[in-house]
């Protein structure tokens, strides 16, 4: 029997006034990896139906391949445009959850959303994988096992307090991720800004894999496959 990976994302359009959405590469590139090692992608969203797309991942500096051939892939837009609400998914059911980023990630309703929180939770308590990131890991900040947060004495690494500073929205977001997770008791790993670089960890029998930026999409989505080997 084939794997199966919920593919969660941002249902907000804008954050801090702004638009945003999605970050397409931290989508596309999962998405294509995982239909490659013959994996079932469902498409899920806080609240369903269609995703927004940061204009911003389209710029021609960060419209990769997978990008690319997303965007001309009828399937797989239209699965974006019709997403299943992470509260109507099957999480129980599935091998592992891959959550990609976006600023839209930085907004209350997603990082409080309790249908996803409770999916991560109980996904890592069942043993299996729940991967997020750049923005992604923005939830696991509300998320706790065995009474402590998540990621606590773990190694996690996401979107860096440096990138943050970079794209100027330090004072606009609620917190930032590497300083909350440090906070938290995480052993925070920070690679190059704008370089690729993802980690995995063992929390209890499940695994939680973590992204730092757009570029660590490829890295984090092959930490799952070879979870999931």
């Amino acid at each position: 029997m084939s794997k199966s990976v919920i593919l969660v994302s941002t249902s907000s359009a804008t954050f801090n006034g702004n638009p945003t959405g999605v970050w397409l590469e931290e989508v596309a590139a999962p998405y294509y990896l995982f239909l490659e090692a013959g994996y079932k992608v469902t498409f899920a969203s806080v609240t369903g139906g269609p995703v927004p797309i940061d204009q911003g991942s389209m710029g021609e500096s960060f419209f990769t391949e997978h990008c690319k051939k997303f965007m001309h892939d009828a399937a797989a837009v239209g699965g974006l445009s019709h997403t299943t609400a992470i509260a109507d998914c099957d999480t129980a059911g599935c091998d592992a959850i891959y959550i990609a980023g976006g600023h839209g990630c930085c907004n209350p309703d997603f990082y409080n959303d309790k249908a996803l929180i409770a999916a991560i939770e109980g996904a890592i308590e069942k043993g299996k994988v729940v991967a997020a990131d750049c923005h992604g890991p923005t939830v696991l900040a509300s998320c706790k096992f065995q009474g402590k947060p998540i990621v606590s004495g773990v190694k996690v690494t996401a979107f860096s307090d440096s990138e943050e500073a970079a794209v100027g929205l330090t004072d606009k977001v609620d917190f930032l991720l590497q300083q909350k997770f440090v906070e938290q008791g995480g052993d925070f790993a920070k690679g190059d800004d704008w370089s690729p670089n993802a980690v995995s960890a063992a929390v209890g029998t499940g695994t939680l894999i973590t992204g730092q930026n757009p570029q660590s999409s490829e890295a984090a989505a092959n930490l799952v496959i070879a979870a999931l080997k």
